[in-house]
């Protein structure tokens, strides 16, 4: 693989380092009233335990690599919909800053698409921040569609 490929592939135990690097972009987009810290630190535990439920065969999770190093992350799982079907669940979706806008998310998505696919699910879904501007365009890009809002009110 040359310098410059991305190789889009199961993750292996030896990319769990860079996976969890990507971590802190989990944590973009999130509301100014949360926390930008407290974000972060939440952020820091979900690849691990979507590492953590991929061991087990309960996930999925594929990377992306160039040059040897870990350029991007993404998770899909099931999950059971309020309707009582099974869906496919993207967990998290991670790009390093330095890869970011070179097709490596779309890659990454197409991946988790396959993913829910090869299990017979129909639909795949996901969450981003409200404020997350760029998130939402590149996964309205893709097809994907709002279905649910979720409204907070600071209460005094």
């Amino acid at each position: 693989m040359t310098p410059d490929v991305v190789d889009v592939r199961p993750v292996v135990g030896t990319d769990r380092e860079g996976v969890m690097a990507l971590a802190p972009r989990l944590a973009e987009g999130v509301a100014a009233w949360r926390g930008r810290s407290a974000a972060i630190t939440a952020a820091g535990s979900w690849p691990a335990d979507s590492l953590a439920r991929a061991a087990e065969g309960r996930a999925g999770v594929f990377v992306a690599v160039r040059g040897g190093t870990v350029v991007g992350v993404v998770s899909v799982s099931e999950q059971r919909h309020f309707t009582g079907t099974v869906d496919g669940y993207v967990g998290e979706l991670a790009v390093a800053a330095q890869a970011s806008r070179q097709g490596v998310g779309r890659r990454l998505m197409a991946a988790a698409e396959r993913w829910a696919r090869d299990r017979g699910l129909r639909h795949l879904t996901l969450q981003t921040g409200a404020a997350n501007a760029t998130a939402l365009r590149f996964y309205e890009a893709l097809g994907y569609r709002p279905e649910e809002i979720r409204l907070t009110r600071a209460l005094d």
